[in-house]
């Protein structure tokens, strides 16, 4: 990247520096967070039956000043660098952290919700190429979970795994694929999820217990998604930025682990059945159910307490739980796996694999990878250093992709059963 010094370059970087800057004061998942204390007693009461709702208690942060430059950033950005595809990407960052703002400063209000829809969208949402929506695909594999229950049961998974065990065995693995100590396995007893990812720390909930399947979705999901993303956002020169999550990429980041756990076998239909109930309970809330009853959905459709009340927390993280107000983040997660998987399917039918392989190169959105081609060609950005092993191997990519473009086209409402057995 000779030409990296021009004064059109050293713009770009000094406007991506502000906005690393300005967007360090806003932390949006720590915002909403529930204490684990106050989890283990709802949990332990809910048990015995006592359904009062939760005491939640939130600190709203002070942002306006951050939003104030925010504004300044996609205001120069989408001025001066107009017709940028730099530009476009800097005033979308800059525009989607100032949303977040509002949200935040209304954290413990329903003024939470409409921001949280704005960045992540709402159930009823349309999927695209698709007149279905991601309310529909979740009701799908819901019942299609229900109904293939029966037949699952043999693979009950055994959870037998401690975190700490877990820990030791993903840094042996962690050191052999990115270099010794790049990544940092922690377990982390106030952690609200059972794992969470950055770029160089992979928190797993203390007394957890976690199961083989879950290592191979770690694995999958935060560590050769999450974090891979963010150490190869690390190595842009120009753009930092794209070594954190803005809330605009937050679906294609998502959905892109979400379906690295299909490319690479970590997911099952039990888990397709976990995030569809979250965005019916989504749902739920929107349409005035409290947080006991979304909870007493949960225990409905199968889950324990524990993840019942976790699973409900998520739904009400930021707002009040007297119903009519959610927390919108986990629509992302069916909505951009469906995306994502749609994305790589066109780039195969365009011959543009160097589209998907772009996609690692930072924390990036779908829109941005293809926008953002002229500076991935002209070498401004720079392809990915690492990738997940599943996109290594290309031919095999390759074969998933030919096959669900060809098996798209038949029409399961037309196949009968007859015709099946007598063509075999």
């Amino acid at each position: 990247m000779s030409d990296a010094l021009t004064p059109e370059r050293n713009h770009y970087a000094a406007l991506d520096r502000r906005l690393l800057a300005a967007t360090r004061a806003i932390n949006i998942l720590p915002t909403v967070a529930w204490p684990a204390s106050l989890e283990q007693r709802m949990i332990a009461a809910y048990e015995r039956g006592d359904y009062a709702l939760p005491d939640v208690r939130y600190v709203r942060p002070e942002l306006s000043q951050v939003r104030s430059e925010l504004v300044a950033i996609e205001n120069e950005a989408g001025t001066l660098l107009a017709g940028d595809p730099i530009g476009d990407y800097l005033c979308r960052t800059a525009a989607s952290w100032r949303v977040a703002t509002e949200m935040l400063e209304a954290v413990g209000s329903t003024g939470v919700t409409a921001p949280s829809i704005a960045l992540y969208g709402r159930p009823g949402d349309a999927i695209p190429g698709s007149h279905r929506s991601n309310l529909d695909a979740a009701r799908y594999f819901v019942e299609l979970s229900d109904e293939l229950g029966a037949d699952l049961l043999a693979d009950d998974v055994v959870t037998d795994i401690s975190a700490e065990t877990l820990r030791t065995d993903l840094g042996r693995t962690l050191d052999a694929f990115f270099g010794p100590g790049r990544i940092v396995v922690e377990v982390d007893p106030e952690l609200t999820a059972k794992a969470a990812a950055g770029a160089t720390r992979i928190r797993l909930r203390g007394g957890a217990c976690f199961s083989e399947y879950d290592r191979h979705q770690l694995l999958a999901h935060e560590a050769f998604v999450h974090s891979l993303t963010a150490l190869n956002g690390r190595e842009q020169p120009l753009l930092a930025s794209l070594a954190r999550t803005s809330p605009r990429v937050t679906a294609t980041q998502e959905g892109l682990a979400v379906f690295a756990e299909l490319m690479s076998g970590a997911i099952d239909i039990a888990r397709l059945k976990r995030i569809s109930l979250r965005i019916l309970a989504i749902d739920m809330a929107l349409n005035g159910a409290d947080f006991v009853e979304v909870y007493k959905y949960f225990r409905h459709c199968g889950q324990g307490a524990a993840d019942s009340f976790h699973s409900a927390q998520r739904v009400f993280r930021g707002v009040p739980l007297t119903g009519g107000a959610a927390f919108a983040k986990d629509n992302v997660y069916l909505s951009g796996l469906l995306t994502v998987h749609t994305f790589f399917r066109w780039a195969f039918k365009q011959q543009r694999m160097d589209l998907l392989r772009h996609l690692f190169a930072g924390k990036l959105a779908l829109h941005d990878v293809i926008a953002l081609q002229p500076h991935f060609q002209a070498g401004t950005l720079l392809p990915p250093r690492w990738l997940p092993p599943w996109m290594q191997h290309v031919h095999g990519l390759a074969g998933k992709l030919a096959f669900s473009l060809f098996v798209n086209g038949i029409h399961m409402g037309k196949v009968q059963a007859e015709e099946l057995r007598l063509n075999l």
